[in-house]
């Protein structure tokens, strides 16, 4: 379990901002949340240390480089040991076209979302993983016509 950490007011105005621009500059971000730029900066690199702030990343328009569907799926396992599910994890952690995975509860035991070029991937996808895991008993798919919201992250309070 991850230990708690304490933050205030002016570090959860820091992390949405930087949560809405990554390549936010130190200046602008210190007048945005009222501090000088040296205290702005300290609290930013103490969020890093601390773990809060996990990494940063670009979104890409990947349709303009490339062909490409997004899928999601659930997976219903014919057991559940801990064995099956730490080996069905580790295929899905290991694959970079999974963009998340989770266990969940309901009558499928995984959901995941994929980033596949066609219809063609998505298939071979669900072939190789059911052979690399046979336990899965079965896989429902879903293809995204459009993205309504996409993912920004929990509210921070």
């Amino acid at each position: 379990m991850m230990q708690s950490v304490t933050i205030d007011a002016v570090d959860r105005r820091i992390l949405e901002a930087l949560r809405n621009d990554a390549r936010i500059t130190n200046s602008r971000l210190a007048d945005l949340v009222g501090l000088s730029p040296s205290a702005c900066l300290a609290r930013h690199k103490r969020l890093e240390k601390l773990g809060v702030i996990t990494g940063y990343r670009t979104e890409i328009a990947l349709g303009l480089i490339r062909p490409s569907i997004r899928v999601m799926i659930e997976m219903r396992l014919a057991r559940h040991s801990t064995d099956d599910f730490r080996h069905l994890e580790m295929l899905l952690r290991e694959d970079n076209r999974v963009l998340e995975a989770a266990e969940i509860s309901g009558k499928m035991d995984y959901y995941a979302s994929l980033c596949l070029r066609d219809m063609n991937e998505l298939r071979d996808f669900i072939d190789n993983l059911t052979e690399k895991a046979p336990v899965i008993e079965a896989v429902n798919s879903f293809v995204v016509l459009h993205m309504a919201k996409s993912p920004i992250g929990p509210p921070l309070e």
